[in-house]
């Protein structure tokens, strides 16, 4: 696992970075004013919502780091990318957009970008793609990897023939992404869940949620506290919570798991809410705790096998899997083999 301050590469020199936020949409702002926040290394010293005050708050600040939109009044974000590089040669320019073709993420790149991140994807590659720039180097997010992995981070090299090799990703995106966290206590988890969720809905994605009452109650609470409209998520039929032993008992079959309905749950839920979501490239952001309920109950090859089928349910839908797993709640069920065989079956591991 690669945390803040431990991606490749020597420790950040600065004990501060300054940070401009530009984005219209003020929620989308708050969310990643509130992402930095969790970071003590990050400063937020500006917000603007246009490419022109854009360009005229990095000439003026001069911040380490700015976060840009694409779509913005005024100025698009890549002209007015442009016209930073000139201004502030000095500050780093990290995308962070709801577009996702290759050939705008090229465009951006070529007008002087360090990294870019799809918004549906900012709840796990923000923190990362900011560390990778402000070391220096650049940083796609997972989907627009070449290869079949579906890691989330590559830091690189800055320059010029660095950002023309990273556009040889091929055509088609990479669709899932599966990942897991394990968490010390509640807290962590519920942290992790709200930026998880909340990154997803704010861009109008969709979002599916299988917790335990008492944590879709608090997750509720602070999605309601950062200004998601969950009333209208749920109307809409984009955001959908689920108990994980309710969940279980629809592909549990006197104790085996039943492939066959494994997909069919999961994956007719995912293409129920994919079917709602919007944007070019809708994805589904589906939170779980089954796997820790069946370490609960003693059935950790069980666990392990679930999660080799959410595996293939990547293969099929544009879904980002994060399994939860509160280590303090289930610590005699955690032992090193299952511990090791659920984190292989992952693309990246959180501890928190």
């Amino acid at each position: 696992m690669k945390t803040w301050g431990q991606l490749e590469g020597e420790p950040l020199e600065k004990s501060a970075f300054r940070v401009l936020v530009v984005d219209d949409y003020q929620p989308w702002r708050r969310f990643l004013c509130s992402m930095c926040q969790k970071e003590p290394s990050l400063h937020v010293v500006g917000e603007v919502s246009d490419g022109r005050k854009a360009v005229q708050q990095a000439q003026q600040l001069q911040p380490d780091v700015i976060i840009l939109d694409v779509g913005l009044p005024s100025l698009n974000g890549i002209e007015a990318a442009r016209q930073i590089r000139k201004l502030a040669p000095k500050s780093k320019i990290l995308f962070v957009s709801q577009e996702s073709s290759p050939d705008l993420v090229q465009e951006a790149l070529n007008a002087g970008a360090d990294g870019y991140v799809v918004k549906a994807d900012a709840g796990g590659e923000l923190l990362p793609a900011l560390n990778a720039v402000l070391r220096g180097g650049s940083f796609l997010g997972g989907r627009f990897l070449r290869s079949n992995s579906t890691a989330p981070w590559r830091v690189s090299a800055p320059g010029e023939a660095q950002r023309k090799a990273a556009l040889s990703w091929p055509q088609r995106e990479v669709l899932g992404r599966h990942e897991v966290g394990f968490y010390s206590d509640d807290r962590h988890l519920l942290d992790h869940l709200t930026q998880f969720v909340g990154a997803a809905l704010s861009v109008g994605n969709g979002a599916i949620v299988v917790a335990t009452e008492s944590h879709r109650d608090a997750l509720f609470l602070r999605l309601q506290a950062q200004g998601v409209d969950i009333g209208a998520a749920i109307e809409e039929g984009r955001f959908k919570m689920q108990d994980p032993l309710d969940a279980l008992s629809a592909f549990m079959l006197n104790g085996i798991l039943d492939e066959v309905r494994f997909e069919e749950s999961f994956g007719g839920a995912v293409l129920s809410v994919a079917k709602v979501a919007r944007g070019q490239y809708p994805r589904v952001a589906f939170f779980g705790e089954c796997g820790h309920s069946l370490l609960a109950q003693g059935k950790g090859d069980a666990a392990i096998a679930m999660e080799r089928l959410g595996n293939e349910l990547i293969k099929k839908y544009d879904v980002h899997f994060l399994c939860g797993y509160s280590l303090r709640k289930a610590p005699d069920s955690m032992d090193p083999h299952v511990y090791q065989q659920i984190c292989a079956e992952h693309c990246f591991v959180h501890s928190r």
